[in-house]
């Protein structure tokens, strides 16, 4: 699996992987503020809301936690992970003529 650097390749690839990672993120903290805020106006009951913030919240702090250690493991060993999916791309590549 000889190649050359591609550098910028890998850093756009791990760029992009970013973005989407903390788009979904993002979009899942605006789905949960969203339904809080759908049950808060519904007058539900106050336990009732309790219960779902306090789950609510842990589902988006070790959602969030887990998408920044991914990120954070990504950045360490962006080399080996981007290197190997360019390699297959350019072989596709090769394969289709």
């Amino acid at each position: 699996m000889q190649q050359k650097p591609s550098d910028a390749r890998v850093k756009r690839m791990f760029a992009r992987d970013r973005i989407w990672a903390f788009g979904a993120v993002l979009a899942l903290w605006c789905v949960y503020a969203f339904a809080f805020w759908q049950l808060y106006v519904s007058q539900s009951e106050p336990g009732v809301l309790w219960a779902l913030a306090i789950g609510g919240s842990l589902v988006l702090l070790f959602n969030t936690a887990s998408i920044i250690a991914m990120i954070l493991h990504y950045a360490q060993d962006k080399d080996h992970i981007y290197r190997l999916d360019i390699y297959y791309l350019d072989e596709m590549k090769r394969a289709k003529g």
